[in-house]
């Protein structure tokens, strides 16, 4: 009778284990098969605890006041109708809010319909905290992220290529928390 509860007991620690292991977080969610269709716009979830290197406190700054304080230089007329708009990431994140999405939708666009043979250069960037081999790599992530989804809509992966900056580039150079939301970005740089 023991040996039968002690291998029920091992049975269901293996069950158990095995179906609470850990689970691949996907970034984004793709619509196999799906027509590129408008996104709708959703609200963002609270943004979870992060972890750096560095202990320091996070204060949330919208992405719409990012954007309005911080618009594309040098962007005049027609240009202005053909230009790619940069996104915005959360502290120490490499995934894409629903805000990110629907630019990225936009930029798609403009990529597909008004600017066919083009290649385009998407640059990530960091804030000044945390080493540089830690943003250089959250650069590359966040650069990805936003190559991958303008593929799934649609954007061949031939035209795109990534490079990371970290921190190396501020968009601001003030150490303040709305300075370092306008550097968590990728920008979209058309190239050819």
């Amino acid at each position: 009778m023991r040996t039968g509860t002690r291998g029920l007991v091992a049975l269901l620690c293996a069950t158990l284990m095995v179906a609470g292991g850990c689970a691949k977080k996907e970034m984004v969610k793709p619509e196999e098969g799906a027509p590129m269709a408008a996104p709708t716009p959703t609200p963002a979830p609270a943004p979870a605890p992060a972890k750096t290197e560095e202990p320091m406190a996070a204060q949330p700054v919208s992405e719409a006041a990012v954007k309005a304080e911080a618009p594309q230089e040098g962007v005049k007329g027609e240009e202005a109708e053909a230009a790619l708009e940069r996104i915005y990431f959360d502290f120490d994140s490499y995934v894409l809010s629903q805000q990110a999405r629907d630019t990225l939708y936009r930029d798609a666009e403009i990529l597909l319909k008004k600017q066919p043979a083009s290649k385009v250069s998407l640059e990530g960037h960091c804030d000044e905290r945390g080493s540089d081999e830690y943003n250089l790599a959250l650069g590359e992530k966040r650069a990805k992220a936003a190559m991958d989804y303008l593929v799934t809509l649609g954007v061949p992966a031939e035209r795109l290529s990534t490079i990371s900056y970290g921190k190396e580039k501020p968009l601001d150079p003030a150490h303040t928390e709305e300075a370092w939301a306008k550097n968590r970005r990728v920008e979209l740089i058309i190239v050819k």
